[in-house]
């Protein structure tokens, strides 16, 4: 497949408006596995919901295709333009789903709460890192071995293993 980033906004997409979902519920999550040409090393962003560090990965819309949207992921969320070389698969989200609640007022929160989602990622191969992308504030970026990056996605099993399918060096 060919690089990607030819239309890049510099703003992120927000929201769940244009959200894909599967006929089981499932939220659709498009995400990258970021190398380097040699494969030594994998990027990883920070997140902005829970502590450490992660692949870049976001919600799949319904006016694109899947690879379209990890690309478009890789550029919001790291500010990376890419090559996509390998569709790594589908892997269903293993955390159980969050509790619901009965209150009205809480609605919009436990929909999102109680919703599971199914990833797929792409190996992909980083062809330049810009200096300024739509989410530089929020995010940080950084290159890591495939050991780092292993034991830092120990706990986030979706993530981890997007990362061992990845013909990254070991």
């Amino acid at each position: 497949m060919a690089a990607s980033g030819s239309n890049r906004s510099m703003e992120s997409r927000t929201g769940r408006v244009n959200q894909r979902y599967n006929t089981k519920g499932d939220r659709l999550v498009a995400g990258v596995v970021p190398l380097t040409e040699d494969k030594n090393y994998v990027m990883m962003i920070q997140s902005t919901r829970r502590k450490g560090w992660v692949l870049p990965k976001g919600g799949w819309e319904t006016d694109e295709e899947c690879h379209e949207a990890a690309a478009r992921e890789a550029w919001e969320e790291a500010g990376i333009m890419v090559q996509i070389d390998y569709d790594l698969g589908d892997i269903r989200e293993t955390s159980p789903r969050k509790k619901q609640h009965s209150s009205p007022s809480k609605e919009a929160k436990d929909k999102k709460d109680k919703e599971r989602a199914l990833y797929r990622f792409y190996e992909v191969t980083v062809t330049s890192e810009e200096a300024d992308w739509p989410e530089r504030e929020k995010r940080e970026r950084k290159w890591f071995t495939f050991a780092e990056a292993s034991e830092l996605l120990k706990e986030r099993p979706e993530l981890h293993t997007a990362l061992e399918r990845s013909t990254m060096k070991r």
